[in-house]
């Protein structure tokens, strides 16, 4: 049912001339030029063409593309996905950092463009599952709505004694119990700032407050995620913890199509279980509520303090609870504004990110 029409990625040159070779894409574009450089030797057999970094908006926005798939991890992702919605496409969204910067500009983009947004994060595609067809559209209190359910497994450190987290490693905090997970978004799951970015993220795409989006932990991460109703019925999207059920509900849609996940058999589950977040264990929670209650650019700051700050840790600069401190003394010095201007927007990720720097230089 589908071909590929170009394959993006930042580094990893290896896995893409393993695809390029498998798909046979007409394009491939790396974020790394020395990467593309690498590729383009490895791939001169071949019919794929290597784009240089700064044609990556250009395949996103192609008139061959009938279906971006936006997974691009941080920041990074906005540009490229934003030029999809402009070009009206079906957008899979799994960058969720598009919508934490610049919800409102994006959300009036795909409005304006026509294009069609569909989640792909399993919590908001489980969600999205979970909501009569049309609902966000018309509204979810008029669908009977009560709240949101985001369910997060709490990661590595859930039960672990608060006072001994300053000495997690890097190693540890990547080893996610159910996901597998690139770096980054593996230290977001051990902060807890990824059920943080994801609270803003479901605040844009079902356009509610956040004080109707509720956060449990749920630590075996079968059920990924419900929905509440006036009735007292709660409906849940249960499934294994696999990213390709929730691909696949959004390549196939309305269609179901096969995923290749083994059935969840809930006789060897045998319990779920649910506790409440704990937002003074996980302060990175507290903070990504503070923002979206602000609102304007104070959620764009906090996503920028925090790819710095995960990045000095996975660098070994600071220490594992640093994280949190450095993201909330960023919020605290750079001063948000309300602004539809994305360039307004890229400007204060960029003031978020010098602070959070220089910041880590005085530790």
């Amino acid at each position: 049912q589908f071909a590929v029409h170009a394959l993006t990625a930042n580094t990893d040159v290896e896995t893409m001339a393993k695809q390029c070779r498998q798909f046979a894409p007409t394009y491939a574009v790396m974020n790394d030029a020395s990467a593309g450089e690498q590729l383009r030797h490895q791939l001169t057999d071949h019919q794929t063409e290597v784009l240089p970094p700064d044609q990556l908006t250009a395949v996103s926005s192609d008139n061959a593309a009938d279906i971006v798939v936006a997974g691009i991890v941080g920041a990074a992702g906005l540009m490229p996905t934003l030029a999809a919605v402009e070009a009206g496409k079906r957008v899979l969204l799994a960058n969720k950092e598009s919508l934490v910067m610049a919800g409102d500009l994006f959300m009036s983009a795909v409005a304006d463009h026509g294009a069609e947004l569909l989640p792909v994060d399993s919590e908001h595609n489980a969600i999205f599952q979970c909501l009569p067809s049309g609902a966000v559209r018309s509204g979810l209190q008029d669908c009977g709505v009560e709240k949101i359910l985001l369910t997060g497994s709490g990661g590595p450190f859930r039960d672990r004694d608060p006072k001994t987290l300053a000495s997690v490693t890097p190693a540890e905090a990547i080893d996610h119990p159910n996901w597998d997970m690139g770096p980054k978004i593996s230290v977001d799951s051990a902060t807890m700032m990824n059920k943080g970015l994801e609270l803003i993220e479901a605040c844009w795409l079902f356009d509610v407050p956040p004080q109707d989006v509720e956060i449990v932990l749920h630590p075996q991460s079968i059920i990924h995620s419900m929905v509440a109703y006036n009735d007292g019925s709660v409906l849940a999207q249960m499934g294994q913890p696999d990213m390709r059920t929730p691909i696949a509900n959004a390549l196939g849609w309305p269609e179901r199509i096969h995923s290749g996940v083994e059935p969840l058999d809930l006789v060897k589950v045998t319990q779920l279980n649910f506790e409440q977040a704990d937002e003074k264990r996980f302060p990175c929670l507290r903070l990504a509520r503070w923002a979206v209650h602000q609102g304007g650019t104070s959620m764009t700051i906090l996503n920028a303090a925090n790819e710095i700050a995960v990045e000095a840790f996975l660098n070994n600069q600071i220490a594992f609870t640093r994280i949190a401190e450095l993201i909330e003394n960023t919020l605290n010095r750079v001063e948000s504004r309300h602004t539809d201007d994305l360039q307004e927007i890229l400007l204060d990720d960029q003031r978020a990110r010098k602070m959070t720097r220089q910041l880590i230089n005085q530790i």
